[in-house]
């Protein structure tokens, strides 16, 4: 009866399928929000401007036209919704891709892309040229990649969005980072650390002088890590000086500068003139060649603490990679004081979760034996309105952290592989990316499948 009164209120032919509860939720979610419904209203008013486009290029519209299209009231409050809209679902990047026949927008939450709606063509050209006047980009060139910033403040709080655009067949693609300053202020006790780990931690960065280090891949956190560091570390008596690629959130009292390879400012150039600024200590944004490697080693072993990132997967193997850019061991040996390696991972949605018993293949996956102790128990999210079917709101991170240790500088010295200095660690007692991640899911704090995604974990 149901399928007969859908077939007659639309007069189309009903096709039945079974989906999962949570997916429906997700998608009634995705698709029937009030923010979203104001969206495709004002897309539809958008659509409905008069406009010169051709069928694949929404590029041909004329400069003048283009001016005035940005400055009509539809586009303008699409523009609005889609930034509300992103930080109303906690996004950390909003993309608007051009495709053949509409654009795609997507928001990426906590790590995964959603789609947020399907939008004309004809409004391309407008959304497009709206984004790159607000920040301050040229939308006479549509050749060439651009980058920008947007300010804005969304419920009393202030965000900076860090523009790309990027020239497709289609068109340009934008993508706008949403960086929330306020984030910059998270306590070291929000970021994800057990309480023995913290405690490393804030004894570490508390050292006079020394490098210390976190690696990672990109998005996993490292950024916000160093930020909220450099809060804790932010008072009157210390001249903090930091060099980034680019300055993703102001901090007041830190001195940033902005690399400019045009301007010559490198991060080798910034880092050589900051050791005649008197610093306390030195934030680098990332450690991608020898020369920086050098400067940042020297600055560290002349009194100053030094804080950089490194791509690599794990805490041991950011020493070798050191070794790999020609930096001499014994220099690792003497100023490296700590590795810190982190991966971000989906937290269960606290409105939705409930428990459940694991197999015991999950459990063997994990290292942890069922036969031990009382019966383990998982959680996992339901899905509901709060966490748009998901399971999953918000993110935390699981870290790897390496003190290092007379041995463990002792086997840098000799050579010794990732390998070998990470079984030397872990038989000093420090606790894996796989480890803290298992105490996650112990704890009901995240689950065995969002582990998995996130942590390579040997059978």
């Amino acid at each position: 009866m149901a399928l007969d009164d859908v077939r007659l209120v639309t007069g189309l032919d009903i096709e039945p399928v079974i989906a999962p509860e949570e997916a429906i939720t997700a998608a009634i979610a995705q698709h029937y929000s009030a923010s979203i419904d104001l969206m495709d209203e004002a897309v539809k008013h958008a659509a409905g401007i008069e406009l010169e486009v051709t069928e694949d290029r929404g590029e041909e519209i004329s400069l003048d036209r283009l001016r005035t299209m940005v400055e009509e009231a539809p586009v303008v409050r699409v523009v609005s919704l889609m930034i509300n809209q992103a930080v109303a679902d906690g996004a950390s990047d909003i993309h608007i891709e051009p495709q053949k026949r509409n654009v795609q927008i997507r928001n990426r939450v906590d790590g995964i892309l959603r789609d947020v709606m399907t939008a004309p063509k004809a409004v391309q050209a407008g959304l497009v040229s709206r984004v790159k006047i607000m920040a301050n980009l040229d939308i006479a060139e549509r050749r060439v990649p651009q980058d920008g910033r947007i300010h804005v403040t969304v419920d009393n709080r202030e965000f900076d969005l860090r523009v790309s655009t990027l020239p497709t067949v289609f068109g340009e693609k934008v993508v706008m980072r949403v960086l929330d300053q306020s984030s910059t202020r998270l306590g070291l006790n929000k970021l994800g650390f057990g309480p023995v780990m913290q405690d490393t931690w804030q004894q570490m960065i508390t050292k006079p002088y020394g490098m210390i280090v976190v690696c990672g891949p990109t998005g996993s956190g490292k950024t916000t890590t160093l930020y909220s560091t450099l809060h804790r570390l932010n008072t009157v008596d210390k001249n903090i000086l930091s060099v980034e690629d680019p300055v993703e959130y102001q901090l007041a009292r830190v001195n940033q500068v902005q690399v400019n390879p045009r301007a010559g400012v490198t991060f080798a150039s910034a880092l050589r003139s900051f050791l005649r600024q008197d610093p306390d200590i030195i934030m680098v944004g990332e450690i991608r060649d020898r020369e920086t490697a050098e400067i940042a080693i020297q600055a560290s072993l002349t009194g100053h603490l030094v804080l950089s990132t490194v791509h690599t997967n794990d805490a041991p193997s950011a020493t070798t990679r050191l070794v790999d850019m020609g930096i001499e061991p014994f220099l690792i040996s003497s100023s490296i004081i700590g590795v810190l390696a982190q991966r971000l991972v989906r937290t269960i949605c606290r409105n939705c979760h409930e428990a459940y018993h694991p197999p015991v293949e999950a459990l063997h996956r994990l290292g942890v034996d069922p036969n031990e102790g009382e019966e383990v128990v998982f959680y996992r999210g339901k899905g509901c309105d709060r966490c748009k079917g998901s399971g999953y709101r918000g993110r935390l991170a699981v870290f790897e952290l390496m003190t290092m240790t007379d041995s463990l500088r002792e086997q840098v010295l000799r050579g010794a592989s990732a390998a070998v200095i990470r079984t030397q660690a872990i038989q000093e007692g420090m606790r894996t990316l796989r480890d803290d991640g298992v105490i996650k899911v112990l704890e009901g704090i995240t689950t065995v499948d969002e582990l998995l995604r996130v942590v390579f974990v040997e059978s």
